[in-house]
């Protein structure tokens, strides 16, 4: 089968272009230096392609072996197929529903919105939407196909014309299947074969940006093709899902990141007013003795202090860690003493209160944890890695050696072959070693296992929040996503501490409060910076978070593994700063590599401090 590969890379900046020159020559490159979309990309590919069908990818699926010789196979039995799509699964071997899908009119806009197709999937009425009601393993003309995978006939593409370019993200996949019906050929879904898709933060259905560029989408979809009526009345669905949909999305959001930080506030502020009563009563023999300044400002004051200590501890971050917690409370109250002594005397309660108050709110708040935990909360509960690996010995071994270097804690660690037996006999034995052990990730060793054989693994083994994983055969990644509503997950041996959630926190709070303490003491060290009217641009720009006051160096010639490096602001200083002689490309990247493994706040003052002088420097 004679084939040709695109590949059009929107600007990325994980090394994708470097490793597709590398290992795959044959592949028919476009390099685009910004994100133009996914229409635009395509178009891209589609203008160039020479063959009779054209193939619309994701780089975020896995297919079967034989997926490409049964679709088009399919597409050569009917002439009349403009387009096909194929039954979609997720990471954990789900249904995706908009495998096929209806056109999105305003009847059908309005059931999905107001939640009727999710209470009457199997109505033909209501159920319109994902087309519930036919059956996921029949072939079925539909009217809308999804642009992670739709094989296309090039002839229909040439009468219905290329992807709309208005388009930027979601809708371009249902206009041009509109489109190809419209020119007078069916659309196909075939389930026939089957592709894991997996989905990145883009496309999590919880985030506002999701909601507000989805139905953006569907809106301009109705505007091109439905009468002016229909589509002013589409327009206005539209607006009222955006508001309602965007509502709940932030207002989940909010409850989620709140509601733990609130319940501790309260949680400390009545113990705290408990304590205190007691504490006048014997200390003063008057429980009234503290004011209500001090009740409803300094004591709030005081909470929202610790609170911000241990969010800066890294107290919320998941999975919880007591001693984070405690070290916030601690940083704290070393605060508050210190703000205690420089407060005028009317505002100085009780010193004693304040340290019998931060053993209150470590036994408080570490026992609505303890609490969390043995109720087994989600992300509260703690998380041991019970891993079964299935592949053969020498690949499963290496996995094993990947997953250690990443420094990720193994509580079990379990082996499979893949076994020469009926793929029934074969699953019921992993089936059982999940249940025995309670594993909660299979990691599939690609090098050994058919994609059709690990698709079915993951249809057929079931377990309590089991996850899948899949390691590709010479990769320093294992990949895998839950679904939708997930990030996904990637193991892998690279230089990713730097852009954890809590440092990237860490580092931005520090670039902040370095940029208004300089700002304060500016007068006296414009004396000795070389630069001391670009001291206060780079202020400005750290500030607004444009740039940091530490950032990578930059090399004199592009090395493919710079692209590996974490993304991060650009830095007025670098590790260079603190190295007491120029360096070469080799060391240069040596250092960046280091200084993105190892980041800690200390190092940033490390440079700062050797760096001093060069805080107005204008460029890295």
């Amino acid at each position: 089968m004679a084939v040709e590969v695109w590949v059009v890379d929107n600007n990325s900046v994980d090394g994708s272009i470097e490793m597709l020159k590398e290992k795959f020559p044959e592949v028919k490159l476009i390099e685009n230096k910004k994100n133009a979309g996914f229409s635009v990309a395509n178009n891209q590919a589609i203008k160039q392609a020479t063959g009779e069908y054209v193939l619309l990818l994701n780089p975020d699926t896995i297919v079967e072996e034989e997926t490409f010789s049964k679709t088009i196979a399919f597409m050569d039995e009917h002439p009349d197929a403009g387009a096909l799509g194929v039954k979609m699964i997720d990471g954990t071997g789900h249904f995706l529903p908009e495998s096929k899908r209806a056109l999105p009119t305003p009847e059908v806009a309005f059931y999905k919105i107001f939640g009727l197709a999710f209470l009457f999937p199997k109505s033909k009425k209501f159920g319109k939407y994902h087309l519930t009601y036919l059956s996921v393993d029949e072939t079925n003309k539909v009217e809308v196909l999804s642009g992670a995978f739709m094989l296309i006939r090039k002839a229909a593409l040439d009468k219905a014309g290329l992807l709309d370019e208005t388009f930027f993200m979601y809708g371009e996949d249902i206009d041009i299947s509109y489109r190809i019906i419209k020119a007078g050929y069916n659309n196909y879904y075939f389930p026939q074969t089957r592709i894991i898709h997996y989905k990145g933060e883009s496309t999590k259905k919880s985030s506002v940006n999701y909601v507000i560029v989805f139905y953006n989408a569907m809106r301009i979809f109705a505007q091109k093709h439905f009468a002016h009526k229909n589509a002013r009345l589409f327009s206005f669905l539209m607006n009222m899902a955006i508001f309602f949909r965007a509502s709940i999305a932030i207002l989940h959001r909010f409850v989620n990141k709140m509601i733990l930080p609130v319940c501790d506030f309260i949680t400390i502020y009545a113990g705290y007013y408990i304590i205190s009563l007691f504490y006048a009563n014997i200390k003063f023999s008057s429980e009234g003795y503290y004011s209500r300044i001090f009740m409803l400002f300094i004591l709030p004051a005081y909470i929202l202090i610790w609170l911000f200590c241990i969010l800066f501890s890294g107290g919320y971050d998941k999975p919880i860690k007591q001693w984070k917690i405690i070290r916030g409370i601690l940083w704290g109250s070393g605060f508050i003493l210190i703000m205690y002594a420089l407060l005028p005397d009317g505002y100085r309660f009780s010193r004693a209160l304040i340290l019998i108050g931060t053993v209150w709110v470590i036994l408080a708040l570490t026992s609505i944890r303890t609490l969390l935990m043995a109720f087994k909360v989600k992300g509260f509960a703690k998380y041991n890695r019970r891993l079964l690996i299935i592949g053969e010995e020498e690949e499963s071994t290496r996995v094993k050696g990947l997953l250690e270097r990443t420094g990720i804690k193994l509580e079990d660690v379990r082996y499979l072959g893949p076994e020469d037996t009926s793929n029934g006999e074969r699953f019921n034995k992993w089936s059982e070693t999940v249940k025995i052990y309670n594993i909660n990730e299979v990691i599939f060793c690609a090098k050994n296992l058919p994609s059709q054989t690990i698709m079915d693994a993951m249809s057929t083994i079931s377990a309590p929040e089991l996850e899948f994983k899949i390691a590709p055969p010479e990769s320093w990644a294992i990949i895998g996503s839950n679904s939708i509503h997930t990030s996904g997950e990637l193991y892998m041996i690279d230089v990713h501490a730097i852009n954890t959630a809590p440092n990237l926190r860490n580092k931005r709070l520090f670039d902040v409060l370095l940029a208004l303490i300089l700002l304060a003491l500016s007068p006296l060290l414009c004396l000795i910076q070389r630069n001391p009217l670009g001291l206060f641009g780079n202020i400005f720009w750290v500030v607004i978070g444009e740039k940091s006051w530490v950032g990578y160096a930059k090399t004199n010639e592009q090395q493919k593994s710079a692209h590996l490096l974490p993304t991060i602001k650009k830095g007025i200083l670098t590790p260079l700063d603190a190295l007491p002689s120029p360096a070469d490309n080799n060391t240069i990247h040596d250092v960046n590599s280091i200084y993105a493994r190892d980041y800690k706040v200390a190092t940033d003052i490390r440079i700062l401090w050797k760096g001093f002088r060069n805080l107005g420097r204008k460029n890295n």
